[in-house]
């Protein structure tokens, strides 16, 4: 996740990492241990970073729970632990 964010630093892309960015809502109180993202570029693109061997199905529906609940339209779900870096990345439009 370090490298992910430092290549954005490099570029100056504003990012937050491991950001709570969905609280949760309970009996009428505010708890700000809600979601978090991995990466949240710009206040626009939610990123999930991972190094597995099989991705698991859990985590895209996590990113795309995660863009409904923002109201945000793009997620990437990137897997950093294939030979091809493009055969890792699954992008989220909703």
């Amino acid at each position: 996740m370090r490298r992910f964010c430092y290549e954005l630093e490099k570029r100056s892309i504003p990012y937050k990492r491991q950001e709570p960015i969905i609280p949760i809502i309970y009996d009428g109180n505010t708890f700000d241990e809600g979601f978090t993202a991995d990466v949240l570029v710009d206040e626009l693109v939610i990123c999930e970073l991972k190094s597995v061997a099989e991705v698991n199905p859990v985590w895209q529906a996590q990113v795309i729970s995660h863009l409904k609940l923002t109201k945000l339209r793009l997620g990437f779900l990137i897997n950093f632990n294939v030979p091809l870096i493009k055969s890792g990345i699954k992008r989220f439009i909703v």
